[in-house]
């Protein structure tokens, strides 16, 4: 029974579509907005890990060989990797989130809110 994703032409949201029968005909309606004009995307295969196994790719030292700490690009780009890595759903915004963070962290950068040693200062960190 495959699952599958559509983008509509006309408004851009994607849809998902379980089809119970690969022979029978099947004519895609977008969710959002009602149109036909749908194209047929290439989706991600999902692989079944167990959590054990997941978190220990994430405990991998290699993981990290790439992550420059000071650079929000590559925080980010570790971020969204990490994301993919625990194979569960953070939701169709989570890497646009991502790269928002990013820009208004290089924003904060360039106006020299930072402060000495390239940390946030107190007054504007929030703790997690």
């Amino acid at each position: 029974m495959p699952i599958y994703e559509y983008r509509c032409q006309d408004c851009g949201h994607l849809s998902s579509f379980l089809t119970l029968s690969i022979s029978q005909k099947f004519d895609p309606v977008c969710s959002r907005c009602g149109s036909r004009r749908l194209i047929r995307l290439v989706s991600r295969v999902a692989v079944f890990r167990s959590e054990e196994s997941r978190l220990e790719s994430l405990a991998d030292p290699s993981k990290f060989a790439d992550l420059d700490e000071n650079d929000p690009r590559s925080v980010a780009q570790w971020m969204k990797k990490m994301g993919r890595e625990l194979g569960e759903d953070l939701g169709e915004d989570f890497e646009s989130e991502i790269d928002q963070a990013v820009e208004e962290a290089e924003r904060a950068k360039e106006k020299g809110e930072e402060g000495e040693e390239g940390s946030l200062d107190e007054d504007s960190s929030e703790s997690f």
